[in-house]
């Protein structure tokens, strides 16, 4: 796998609609600016993975910010074949869709998204606002097409990390609401790497958190960081408070879950820097208060060199996967088994 530069945190795209303004006979003219277009997902090259279909299950994997800009002169959101998020995309694919892939067939499309050091200084309002133009306009875009094209009728989960995961807030909000007959064919969705808040669901009836390692058409949400962050120094939350389920346990208290409860790991040879499978690498306590999972077990100092400090030490976002990638398959099965009615 290729060596993780990890220096988008999460996030956000930068989408700028300028209308024309109105003004007097001698006000400048205002440029117009087009409304964006949607990519084409009809062309089987804005897809990172359309597999053979062989499950009876789907997965619609949406990958965490791929890409970051080398130039400050560079656009601020990338285009949809910018060589450098093809390269990031597939990476993330490989330590974090695939734990899904032996039971079930995993579509993602390339979605454009935007440069994460552009927006990780935004207000949550406006980071939110700006995430919600393109990366969601590609978003909804591929999997109307996925729907209409693949699907099938199969139940599905949806999957995502980072930035992924603030399209799949947005996606859950607003396309799936508008399409209940859809909502109801979905097992789960693994919201992975930014806060699902209480007041998300509270403003939309239609969402649930899961509550249970049983439960199905829930949130699964979660972020990860060791016990000696201070509340307010993670960039990842930004101050919000998140529903969190511990991923070894999949229950919601602050019971700690050992390591030794786990199923194991995928973690970086600190040679090759290739994932690899491994014993259960971290334990996980849900810490309701701050809206966070602790994890105690993990090597800070290993860790915060391997990303190139592109977060503060102690913040676990880009293994949140990896951590506990054989939870989360075990898991995603089971559900899927739960919402077929099977063993």
């Amino acid at each position: 796998m290729h060596r993780m530069k990890i220096k988008a945190m999460i996030m956000a795209v930068f989408v700028s609609l300028a209308l024309t303004a109105c003004g007097g006979d001698h006000a400048d003219p205002v440029p117009f600016h087009p409304a964006p277009v949607a990519t084409d997902y009809s062309r089987a090259k804005h897809w990172l993975s359309i597999p053979v279909v062989s499950h009876n299950v789907d997965v619609f994997f949406l990958y965490p910010t791929a890409w970051h800009k080398v130039h400050d002169s560079d656009p601020n959101i990338c285009d949809i074949d910018n060589p450098s998020m093809l390269a990031g995309s597939a990476s993330a694919f490989g330590r974090q869709a695939t734990a899904f892939e032996t039971f079930a067939n995993i579509y993602a499309p390339y979605y454009r998204q935007a440069d994460a050091a552009y927006i990780i200084a935004l207000p949550l309002p406006e980071r939110h606002a700006l995430i919600a133009g393109i990366p969601t306009l590609d978003a909804v875009a591929a999997f109307d097409y996925y729907i209409k094209n693949f699907n099938a009728g199969r139940p599905f989960i949806l999957a995502g990390h980072s930035q992924g995961s603030i399209v799949l807030i947005n996606f859950l909000t607003g396309y799936l609401k508008d399409h209940p007959d859809i909502y109801a064919r979905m097992i789960a969705a693994y919201v992975i790497g930014y806060p699902v808040t209480a007041r998300i669901i509270e403003d939309n009836p239609h969402l649930k958190f899961a509550e249970g390692p049983d439960d199905t058409g829930v949130i699964i949400s979660y972020n990860t960081q060791a016990p000696d962050v201070e509340p307010g120094v993670n960039p990842i939350l930004s101050g919000a408070v998140g529903l969190v389920i511990n991923p070894i346990t999949w229950t919601r208290t602050e019971t700690v879950a050992t390591t030794a409860e786990g199923l194991g790991s995928i973690m970086p040879d600190p040679v090759t820097l290739a994932f690899e499978p491994v014993p259960q690498y971290a334990d996980a306590r849900v810490d309701i208060e701050n809206g966070v999972l602790i994890c105690t077990t993990a090597d800070e100092d290993f860790l915060y060199a391997l990303t190139q400090h592109a977060l503060p030490r102690g913040v676990y976002h880009s293994f949140e996967y990896p951590f506990y990638y054989f939870n989360i398959r075990a898991n995603a099965q089971n559900r899927a088994n739960k919402y077929l009615g099977l063993p």
